[in-house]
């Protein structure tokens, strides 16, 4: 099955490039952008997270993930036990939402 829908994708590759219709396409000509983040991210999810991206919408998932990089970042600068043991628990909280978005993505989309 695979080899034939691979065997459809390039027929419509062809045909769109026949008519025209990947050229004056943003980045045309240019190297691929680096994108090491989505070495990990499955690459039907990483097509779907850049579409959102572009649409100027941010998954609730990475959000989050950006939240708690921040967060862990913060929490490296804390010396204070009482600030820092308040600033642990509101990361702890943070990675339990992250990890339950998560988890809901991947059910919805398996």
């Amino acid at each position: 099955m695979l080899g034939s829908l691979q065997k459809l994708i390039e027929r419509q590759i062809q045909k769109a490039r026949l008519r025209g219709q990947l050229e004056g396409l943003e980045g045309e000509g240019q190297p691929l952008p680096e994108r090491p983040e989505e070495a990990f991210v499955e690459v039907g999810e990483a097509v779907g997270f850049r579409m959102m991206a572009q649409a100027g919408v941010v998954p609730e998932e990475i959000r989050i993930k950006k939240e708690l990089d921040a967060h862990k970042a913060r929490l490296a600068t804390l010396i204070d036990s009482e600030e820092r043991k308040k600033a642990m628990a509101e990361f702890a909280r943070l990675e339990l939402r992250y990890n339950i978005a998560r988890e809901t993505r991947q059910k919805f989309l398996g």
